[in-house]
């Protein structure tokens, strides 16, 4: 009998670390269907879901190269929660149906498992395709100055942000696995090898 790949959705508020728990399994040997650097791929020059962007949100969307002017987008975005609808609107659905390609196509190497790492995840409903849920978690002031640091942001842009994003605490509310990063790598890791060897991995 073959055992059934499990989809585990990993999520988390931003500058939570996520991205060092998605490191830790892909180290691992899990498959990572990374939402971010897909929607980069569907965000790319030249590709249809860029054109419609532009069409809408006006031509200084983009640089001359015909990447998008991430800085400009993501600073209209974040203090407007309108603005942000309507970007979400465009390319929601582009990003989802590659999300399941890859998805699909991690899924055929028959892993134990295959790690769906989406900062919107539940806000998006990915929950709903997920075995298990792992939210990543930390301090509001670690999450902070994380965020302030890593973004160049001032402590107003930040704060931005992080309300943009359902609140960590109802993420928290609905995981079926939460990881505290918010102490030091070898404490993290210590988690997230323990909870490996609940799939059988």
């Amino acid at each position: 009998m073959i055992a059934m790949t499990q989809i585990i959705g990993l999520t988390g508020g931003i500058a939570t670390g996520k991205s060092t728990v998605s490191k830790m399994l892909a180290e691992a040997g899990l498959p990572i269907v990374d939402a971010d650097k897909i929607a980069w791929q569907v965000e790319g020059p030249g590709q249809p879901t860029t054109a419609k962007i532009a069409a809408h949100f006006g031509p200084q969307v983009l640089l001359a190269d015909g990447r998008l002017n991430r800085p400009w987008l993501g600073k209209k975005v974040f203090s407007d929660p309108q603005a942000l609808a309507e970007l979400t609107a465009i390319t929601s659905l582009p990003i989802q149906y590659a999300m399941l390609k890859a998805t699909v196509a991690a899924g055929k190497t028959r892993p134990s498992a295959v790690i769906l790492d989406v900062p919107l995840l539940f806000e998006s409903g990915w929950q709903n395709v997920c075995d298990q849920v792992m939210v990543v978690t930390a301090p509001a002031d670690v999450v902070l100055q994380r965020l302030m640091a890593r973004n160049h942001l001032s402590k107003r842009d930040a704060q931005a942000r992080i309300a943009s994003q359902l609140p960590l605490a109802k993420k928290v509310a609905m995981a079926d696995v939460v990881i505290d990063n918010g102490e030091n790598v070898d404490k993290t890791r210590t988690t997230v090898l323990k909870w490996l060897k609940t799939i059988n991995y």
